[in-house]
C-alpha cells in the first residue's frame, strides 16, 4: 500500500546541498517554490546554477514558475 505523504518531494534529482538548502527553508514541493523569486532561491546556501536550472525546468514542465521579481523603478 502506497501512502501519500504531503511532505513527499516532487523535486527533480538535486545534489545533497541543494536538497538540504530547500528543506532548511521549509520548501518540500515544487508548488511551494512559486512563492519565491529565482533570486531568493539562488540566495540559499547550497543552491547553485545546476540546481536552479533543474528547478526552473521542473517548474516549467508543470506549468509553474518562480514568483516574478519585485523591482522598484
Amino acid at each position: 500500500m502506497k501512502h501519500k505523504n504531503s511532505s513527499e518531494s516532487d523535486f527533480p534529482k538535486l545534489a545533497a546541498p541543494a536538497q538540504r538548502a530547500l528543506a532548511g527553508a521549509g520548501i518540500h514541493r515544487l508548488d511551494q517554490l512559486t512563492r519565491f523569486s529565482e533570486s531568493e532561491i539562488k540566495q540559499l546556501h547550497g543552491i547553485g546554477p545546476n540546481a536552479l536550472n533543474a528547478l526552473g525546468r521542473a517548474l516549467s514542465a508543470k506549468g509553474l514558475s518562480f514568483r516574478s521579481e519585485k523591482r522598484k523603478r
